[in-house]
């Protein structure tokens, strides 16, 4: 069976994994800096400042990561 690459499960658990920082820019212009700590369908959660927060994806618009991310490292789903 082919299975298609989930990029946006790729690059967020390469950003959880490896404690990458990101910025997150979400839809009103508000910008979260900080680590990704987990991710599902709907929700990623960010610690920031030493807080923890839940945000939706259809409030984000972009992810800045601090580095680069390899995508091609990790074929998992990082869902947990």
């Amino acid at each position: 069976m082919n299975k298609s690459i989930n990029i946006q499960d790729t690059f967020l658990n390469q950003l959880r994994k490896e404690n990458i920082p990101a910025t997150v820019y979400l839809t009103n212009g508000f910008q979260i800096r900080g680590i990704i700590k987990a991710f599902d369908n709907f929700t990623i959660v960010i610690d920031s400042d030493g807080r923890q927060q839940m945000v939706y994806k259809h409030a984000i618009s972009t992810f800045t990561p601090q580095r680069s991310v390899s995508l091609m490292q990790d074929s998992g789903t990082g869902e947990e």
